[in-house]
Parts: C-alpha cells; sequence; structure tokens
C-alpha cells in the first residue's frame, strides 16, 4: 500500500558455515510470506551470516521473534569460532527507517522486541546505537568486547556489562544487541597480502577511533587467505566509499602491498554511488539489485 511504514532489519547471525542452520534462520524469517528478504550473504571465516529484510513495522517484529528462536536452538556460542567479534546467535538485529516512518518508531520497535526476546526466549538484550540507554551500550564494538567468553565471565559482575533486559546470565545462544540505526553500509577490502598485520595498520589508520574517518569502523581480519579490512560505514554522506578505498590504496602502497578487490555485504542505497561506479570502487560481483531505493 502507498502509505504503509516500511523499515529494513539487517540481522547478523553467527553461523557461516552450516547451510542447513542458515536455511532455517531464512525459513523462519519468511514462512508467513509478510517479509522479503532482498540479499543474504554467509562467511565461512567470519562464521557469520547477514540477512537484509523489509517488511511493515508488525510483521518484522513477528519475523525478529521467530529467527531468534531459530538461532537460539541451532547455534551453540561454547563451540563457536570465527574470525569476527560476536557475543550471540542472533549477534545483532538493527532497524532502519526506509518509508512512512522515522527513527523514533524504530527506536520504540527496538525497545518493544528487545523486551520480547527477553521475556519469551529468556535472552539477554543490550539496546545499542540510538536506542541505547547507557553510554556503554552505544557502540557495538563495547558491547562485543572480549566476545562471548567475555561477556559469559562479566554479565554478572560488572554493571556496564548488565543487559537492557533479561538475565545476567549467558546460554549457550548468547546475548542479543538490538538498535535503530541510520542506513549502514559494510563492505570490505582484501590485500594482496595473507599477513593481517597490514590489514589492522590500515584499519587503526582510517578508523574514527582512531582519529580517522568520520562515521567509519574498520578491523583487519585474516579471511580466505588474505587480509582484510573489515569496515562499516555509519554516514555515507560524511564519508564516502570512493574515500575510503583510495585512502586503503595510499596505505597500502606505503606498506608494499595492494588491495584485490572489495565486496559488499547486503545492500547500499543507490546514491552512495553518486560520482563512482562499482569498478572504481573494486567491487566484485555488484549486481544492481544491491542497489536499494526507498
Amino acid at each position: 500500500m502507498k502509505n504503509e511504514a516500511l523499515i529494513e532489519c539487517v540481522p547478523n547471525f553467527s553461523e557461516g558455515r552450516e547451510w542447513a542452520v542458515i536455511e532455517a534462520i531464512h525459513e523462519s524469517i519468511i514462512c508467513d510470506g509478510k517479509c522479503r528478504v532482498l540479499d543474504y550473504s554467509a562467511d565461512e571465516d567470519h562464521n557469520r551470516s547477514v540477512f537484509t529484510i523489509t517488511g511493515a513495522p508488525e510483521d518484522v517484529e513477528n519475523a525478529v521473534l521467530r529467527f531468534t528462536k531459530t538461532a537460539a536452538e541451532r547455534i551453540n556460542m561454547e563451540t563457536h569460532k570465527g574470525v569476527h567479534p560476536c557475543i550471540g546467535a542472533t549477534d545483532v538485529i538493527p532497524f532502519v527507517p526506509l518509508k512512512n516512518t522515522g527513527m523514533d518508531e524504530c527506536i520504540a520497535l527496538s525497545e518493544k522486541v528487545g523486551r520480547r526476546i527477553a521475556d519469551e526466549l529468556d535472552l539477554p538484550v543490550y539496546l545499542y546505537a540510538k536506542s541505547a540507554k547507557t553510554p556503554y551500550h552505544k557502540r557495538l564494538a563495547d558491547i562485543r568486547r572480549g566476545g562471548y567468553a567475555a561477556l559469559k565471565e562479566e554479565i554478572s559482575a560488572i554493571p556496564e556489562r548488565a543487559p537492557d533486559f533479561g538475565p545476567k546470565y549467558l546460554t549457550s545462544a548468547g546475548g542479543v544487541s538490538i538498535g535503530a540505526r541510520d542506513f549502514l553500509i559494510a563492505f570490505n577490502v582484501y590485500l594482496n597480502t595473507n599477513d593481517v598485520k597490514p590489514a589492522r595498520l590500515i584499519a587503526k589508520k582510517i578508523r574514527e577511533s582512531s582519529g580517522g574517518f568520520p562515521g567509519l569502523q574498520a578491523i583487519g581480519l585474516l579471511v580466505k587467505g588474505y587480509a582484510q579490512v573489515s569496515m562499516n560505514l555509519l554516514d555515507y554522506h560524511k564519508t564516502s566509499m570512493k574515500t575510503i578505498v583510495r585512502a586503503i590504496q595510499t596505505e597500502a602502497a606505503a606498506l608494499g602491498i595492494e588491495p584485490l578487490y572489495t565486496e559488499l555485504i547486503g545492500m547500499l542505497p543507490k546514491d552512495a554511488l553518486s560520482g563512482t561506479n562499482p569498478k572504481e570502487l573494486l567491487l566484485k560481483d555488484f549486481s544492481a539489485d544491491k542497489k536499494l531505493s526507498f
């Protein structure tokens, strides 16, 4: 319908290897036919899968409860191994306003859904980003610090590590971060080396928390046998993808290496490519259906 509210939800799950589990999560999202899965991907080294979902707020709410329950039943954080930081089976659930809705509505929805996850699934829930009630929970990096193992030890012992909703202990399903945020572009740059140190040096140089580009989060990882600069761009209006790729090319050249290619995780707004193109950004396997119009 023309005036129907529409939001985006981009849940991240701590499973990128067992396709039966990933397909079970997929089925739990679409089983009532009310939410669309626009994109999903999985990576074995990250041991992580990411879905891009759109739907009316109430339909997304119901899908979130279903997929969080499925992930909690099928993913064991006690045995989880992967290079990407995480605290739970359903690691993070962001809500993004798209059409006929706003940030305030997404914040309210995150609080409502967070309480339901805590009450109905008995999982600890952290409100992050624009939904955060405490500065300790605003950044995902702070919530994830030390990963599942550290949180299991600290959740009941350190006040700022306590969840906003739910128990002060972790089961094998771990914890859930949920919140409202602006559109985020997740993309990775692969370097022509299997030494992760240059990726970590570059990530530290370019990320906002170290004095780099506004709205950029970055870490260095070893993925698919290559060093990877893994990034979240929180505000592509302040810092463009083109600016970041050029900076990485410059920093890599100073270290005697170069980018091989970049990959997009999920979707991007079509105006994020303004003034550039996928070839210039070294994007591999990019297609027009990766651009989101709303």
